[in-house]
């Protein structure tokens, strides 16, 4: 894990717990998103991966892998 993914406040990561805890993908994309934006996809991918997923009770993992892989991914194109 980078060090800026493991300085990353609890505070920003709390609300994605709390849209992964509802079932309420909308949010929790958005919320990933935004964090995205402001610290980067390489911290946010430490973040899930090493901070968040470990977390989740395996209800909550199916759940968000499921949600994942059956809404697949946007891939914007830059021009």
């Amino acid at each position: 894990m980078t060090e800026t993914a493991a300085v990353i406040p609890l505070s920003t990561v709390i609300p994605m717990f709390n849209a992964i805890s509802d079932r309420d993908w909308s949010r929790f994309k958005e919320l990933e998103y935004e964090f995205a934006n402001n610290f980067g996809v390489e911290t946010w991918a430490d973040v899930f991966n090493f901070r968040i997923m470990p977390a989740l009770e395996p209800e909550a993992k199916t759940w968000i892998l499921v949600q994942k892989c059956s809404k697949g991914y946007t891939v914007k194109v830059v021009e």
